[in-house]
């Protein structure tokens, strides 16, 4: 009788910390770039054990994303089913744009310093072989509130629903058993238009009470929609499902920017790219999200986190 070989995931549920750096490369065009990155990619748990072992009870953690368009020269292997770049969602006032990206590194921990030196040692593998194009420095706010001054993350699964909703298995996709679907949205708020609204007009655009963040009663068919409401999806049964959000606030006063940057990780792809469609071209159509008012994306990318065991395969010394 024939046994299945266990297959590892990444560290996609690991808690959320203190701190977090969001890491999105492009892979250059140089000779050497492929094999340098398989090479890295299959060596990032060296990496992160030589980090994390400076500070054992400081949660160190690192998800990796590969994108669409490097996904066949970097692995060699099958592509998740719904593997494909971010989609524009254009409504008639807003757009969620996509943006460029090849790896995404989610580093975490409670200390910024460790964060900083696997980013570090990381980009000191990778060399020329990889471009920037987005490093943002996430921190926690306080009781896991958002710049807003809103909790945030409420709805994430717990316990045993949190593999159920953001780990594709065998029978999901045999290509993708073990991984997840990663969307990246990096936002900046108009705080100071925002800080114009009453508590109530914010609470009623959040769908929350901003104190103790009691869930307020959804709307009703024809009316304007909350974004509690706009973001939960279902589908054609009626069915819930849930993404695990690892958002986190960055911004710099000094220089006016405030931020939200949204990390949904999931199990289906097409649920993250649903509740996107629900903010931006609203529900029904024309009433979008009030909340994009207020808060501006300036990135839009997918990503898959393949499995360890995955990842620990690419180094197989082939050219």
């Amino acid at each position: 009788m024939s046994t299945r070989v266990p297959i590892e995931p990444q560290r996609v549920d690991a808690p959320l910390t203190q701190s977090a750096t969001f890491l999105v490369l492009s892979v250059t065009s140089t000779p050497s770039a492929i094999k340098i990155v398989r090479s890295a990619l299959a060596g990032i748990d060296d990496i992160a054990k030589n980090v994390a072992i400076r500070d054992l009870n400081a949660s160190f953690a690192c998800t990796v994303g590969i994108g669409s368009r490097v996904w066949d020269e970097v692995t060699r292997l099958p592509r998740p089913a719904e593997l494909h770049p971010f989609p524009e969602v254009k409504g008639k006032k807003h757009t969620a744009v996509s943006t460029p990206g090849d790896l995404l590194f989610h580093i975490r921990s409670e200390r910024r310093d460790l964060n900083f030196e696997f980013e570090r040692q990381l980009l000191d593998i990778l060399g020329d072989s990889v471009k920037v194009e987005d490093e943002t420095i996430g921190f926690r706010y306080f009781d896991i509130r958002d710049l807003l001054g809103f909790v945030d993350g409420t709805a994430n699964p717990v316990g045993p629903a949190v593999p159920a909703s953001i780990l594709c298995t065998r029978e999901d996709d045999s290509a993708g058993a073990g991984g997840s679907y990663i969307v990246i949205q990096k936002y900046v708020h108009d705080l100071k238009g925002w800080r114009g609204l009453s508590a109530e007009k914010q609470e009623a655009i959040i769908g929350r009470t901003k104190f103790d963040n009691i869930e307020l009663d959804d709307a009703s068919e024809k009316e304007q929609k909350a974004h509690k409401q706009l973001a939960t999806v279902e589908d054609a049964e009626g069915n819930e499902h849930d993404i695990l959000r690892d958002n986190m606030p960055f911004g710099s006063p000094g220089k006016g920017e405030f931020g939200t940057y949204f990390i949904g990780y999931s199990r289906r792809l097409w649920v993250v790219e649903k509740m996107l469609e629900r903010m931006f071209i609203g529900v029904p159509e024309g009433m979008h999200d009030r909340l994009l008012d207020y808060s501006t994306p300036l990135t839009g990318t997918t990503f898959f986190a393949p499995s360890a065991s995955l990842m620990a395969s690419l180094d197989d010394g082939d050219d």
